[in-house]
């Protein structure tokens, strides 16, 4: 039996169906062999019968007969291998390790594999790979990288190779899939949706790594405004140290708690600074361990486990939208101010440097401000450049759109604000009446309007010749020097902040602070009635001329 083997090739051993080493080898009637399993499974689908090898038909399905010859040959040529394998593992060959896929052949001591066949379900080291290199029919075979569990790659209702997938249900199918549950379905090779996927997988790892560069600049851009806000801190404590270091011992605590309030705002912006951070850091991670597993994957020639893994890698990992996020450096416009009006007496002369470096720090943030016609009330007359508004005695006809007041002699303004800061000016000069502020987006625009910040109102008015109010909740009393000619209204949106300026005298005339705004804000203007023309002076928007 040695000396006849060694007469006889590998390829002699070799089922013609499954291209593999016999195993229960079975003669037909036209003399050729095959493997008892893969002729009964091949005559199980296709009828009439008909021979692999030769084609020849037969009309009734032939009794298989049990070659012996053959089977003590492929025993044999088996044996011989192991013992060639056995050889092999005292030399240079490398032992699986965990987490190494082993090799499903070698018996005793696992070598690691080299490569898994896709057509025999195995995975080879290097030795017993060699048929599958040498052997002409074996090198038809699909050779990946060495993979665990592959049996998991066949079709569990038809005990076939998963090498279809039905784009219909999404999944990989066998063969006879096609016939059963995907008959009516698209199905196309395993390679050819791989190949499809794989290029999704390129735009997404693109996708990924754009997000990952957007963060990253995101961090930058926090990281700057950080850096801009202790600038600005640092600014505001030296003038409040400034100032208070001029005064006697009954001013220190004054001084102490204006320290206090500013850095409690920086360190409040800079906590919050220290989140956004961190959350954009996480992200990056977890970005970054994606786009390595997304890489990893695009790179595999392992079609079912790309599909396989293609949904769960294929959408980027659930991110915050940073678009409209950032960092905003507290405001400290009116912080010295409010600290040092107790002192009045004291700090005349001081207050009115601060007053103009105030007013000097928000004209900065001054906008260009037109009139919205479509929220005039019918009796204001508005300039052709929309700078100006007076009341008069006519009614005009106008269309009474949702967005008119048709009661109040009031206008407001094209432009909003639903973040950051602004500032414009308003004369003043020559009126007896007049309010002035912002208000919400929502403001009730018919019947009478009361002028509050629970209606959405932040104003302050001229009531009769020098009756100055605060507009608040209850009306407040504003005791002013003088009679302001020109009005700087400043907002700070995030910091809930709005202030109104003597412009002329660089006095500031009242704030309201702690405003919760959720809503776009628009400048509010009315001149109030004509008064039989000792209101006739209008309202006016004016350029800003920055203080020196």
């Amino acid at each position: 039996m040695s000396a006849a083997s060694c007469l006889l090739t590998e390829d002699q051993f070799l089922c013609s169906i499954c291209l593999d080493v016999f195993t229960d080898p079975v003669t037909i009637p036209c003399g050729h062999n095959f493997c008892k399993t893969c002729i009964t499974e091949h005559w199980d689908i296709n009828v009439p019968f008909q021979c692999p090898n030769c084609n020849k038909v037969f009309y009734t399905r032939p009794e298989l007969q049990v070659n012996t010859f053959i089977s003590e040959m492929a025993a044999q040529f088996r044996q011989s291998a192991q013992q060639k394998a056995s050889s092999s593992s005292s030399s240079e060959k490398h032992m699986s390790k965990p987490g190494e896929v082993p090799c499903d052949v070698c018996t005793g001591t696992k070598l690691m594999a080299l490569k898994s066949c896709l057509v025999c379900l195995v995975s080879y080291c290097e030795t017993h790979l060699e048929p599958h290199q040498t052997v002409s029919r074996l090198k038809k075979h699909h050779l990946i990288d060495p993979v665990e569990n592959l049996e998991g790659r066949m079709c569990t209702k038809h005990d076939k190779l998963l090498e279809l997938f039905c784009k219909t249900d999404q999944m990989c199918v066998c063969m006879l899939c096609t016939y059963s549950d995907h008959k009516t379905h698209d199905v196309v090779p395993l390679k050819e949706e791989y190949e499809e996927e794989k290029a999704k997988l390129g735009k997404t790892e693109a996708k990924i790594q754009q997000m990952i560069q957007k963060r990253q600049l995101k961090i930058q851009e926090i990281k700057r405004s950080v850096e801009l806000s202790e600038e600005d801190a640092d600014r505001e404590i030296a003038d409040g140290v400034q100032v208070f270091t001029a005064l006697k011992e009954s001013v220190e605590r004054s001084q102490a708690e204006l320290i206090d309030t500013i850095k409690e705002k920086q360190r409040k912006m800079e906590k919050q600074a220290e989140g956004f951070i961190k959350e954009l850091e996480q992200e990056i991670s977890e970005l970054k361990k994606r786009s390595t597993e997304v890489e990893q994957l695009s790179q595999s020639e392992d079609h079912f486990h790309v599909l396989q893994s293609f949904t769960s890698l294929n959408a980027a990992p659930p991110t915050k939208d940073w678009t409209q996020v950032s960092v905003r450096p507290p405001s400290y416009e009116g912080t010295v101010l409010r600290a040092v009006n107790p002192l009045e007496k004291k700090l005349s002369k001081q207050m009115k440097k601060l007053l103009d470096v105030e007013l000097k720090r928000v004209q900065q943030f001054a906008v260009d401000v037109i009139l919205d016609p479509d929220t005039a009330h019918p009796k204001l007359i508005l300039s052709d450049d929309r700078k100006q508004v007076k009341h008069g005695d006519v009614k005009k006809n106008l269309p009474n759109n949702q967005e008119r007041f048709d009661t109040c002699p009031c206008v407001i303004a094209k432009q909003s604000l639903s973040s950051g800061r602004f500032y414009y000016e308003v004369q003043v000069k020559g009126k007896t009446k007049w309010d002035l502020g912002v208000v919400r987006e929502s403001i009730n625009r018919k019947g009478k309007v009361t002028l509050t910040p629970q209606n959405g109102y932040w104003t302050i008015c001229l009531m009769n010749e020098n009756e100055f109010e605060a507009c608040a909740d209850t009306l407040i009393d504003l005791s002013l020097k003088s009679r302001p000619e020109k009005v700087g209204v400043f907002v700070d949106y995030e910091e809930g902040l709005v202030s109104f300026y003597d412009v002329d005298a660089a006095a500031l005339i009242y704030s309201f602070t702690g405003c919760s705004f959720t809503e776009k804000l628009y400048p509010y203007f009315s001149p109030c009635t004509n008064n039989g023309g000792k209101n006739s002076a209008p309202l006016i928007i004016s350029p800003i001329n920055h203080t020196k």
